[in-house]
């Protein structure tokens, strides 16, 4: 049984809509009839341009936005039919790690408030308990526990992924949806957390989509590659087949276009 079962998604936006009341003129398919499974422990890579798609399919994977059709189990448990609080108790199981690692970081809260907050929220941990579960989670990512007392401008973007992904490990999570967690780093930095990642799958038993608009790093990071286009899943296989053996031309025309890097 699959960890995460998607079938026939559907997501349509609408265009031209106006703050005013005025009708929309049409209509965006973001993500269009897309079925996967995606299996524990391990990381699914999805890949495309931008604009195909993928951001909207990972956050409707972890239900962030509503679906406007099609079904989604996680654990076999419906996603599009649970209640708030049944969502409330699955959030547990299910993170995510954002693009941009500045802007999900709450700027008025220091490190530890920012880790703390799903244990707060999610456990009922006293304060020694919760400080020592935030000294173990940033130890993990590779940050010194001394950092707790500062606010996330004093970081660098490497740093402040780091205590993003801290953030989405605090309640132990099973799956994860990693969100282009390297674009906006330069490329030793998001080698390193690249390498982190996959360090900390192998440490937690994680199971991950892995969202990025690089073959390279998807290739490096990924057990299996589906590869998006236009809203569509237009192929899906093992890393290697599709790497080395891709069926779909835009799929080949991905690979040809994009330079290799040293991860």
């Amino acid at each position: 049984m699959p960890l995460l079962e998607i079938r026939n998604l559907t997501k349509v936006f609408p265009l031209g809509a106006s703050m005013f009341g005025a009708r929309a003129k049409g209509e965006v398919r973001a993500v269009d009839d897309i079925s996967l499974d995606i299996h524990a422990g391990e990381t699914l890579g999805l890949v495309g341009e931008s604009g195909s798609g993928k951001s909207t399919l990972g956050r409707l994977a972890l239900r962030l936005i509503e679906p406007s059709s099609g079904s989604l189990r996680f654990e076999d448990q419906d996603l599009v039919a649970a209640s708030h609080r049944e969502m409330r108790h699955l959030r547990r199981d299910m993170q995510i790690i954002f693009q941009d690692p500045f802007g999900s970081l709450d700027p008025r809260m220091n490190v530890e408030d920012i880790i703390s907050e799903p244990l707060v929220i999610h456990e009922a941990l006293s304060l020694t308990a919760r400080r020592t579960r935030v000294s173990e989670l940033l130890r993990a990512v590779g940050l010194d526990p001394s950092v707790l007392p500062r606010f996330p401008h004093e970081f660098s973007g490497g740093q402040r992924q780091r205590i993003g992904i801290a953030r989405a490990l605090a309640l132990r999570p099973k799956f994860i949806v990693a969100d282009e967690p390297v674009s906006a780093l330069d490329v030793s930095v998001g080698a390193q957390i690249v390498n982190l990642l996959a360090h900390l799958q192998r440490e937690f038993g994680l199971t991950y989509l892995f969202i990025s608009h690089s073959m390279p790093v998807v290739r490096y990071l990924a057990t299996r590659i589906a590869v998006m286009y236009r809203g569509t899943i237009v192929e899906v296989g093992d890393t290697q087949q599709i790497t080395e053996q891709p069926q779909h031309p835009y799929t080949r025309s991905l690979l040809a276009a994009t330079p290799e890097i040293a991860v």
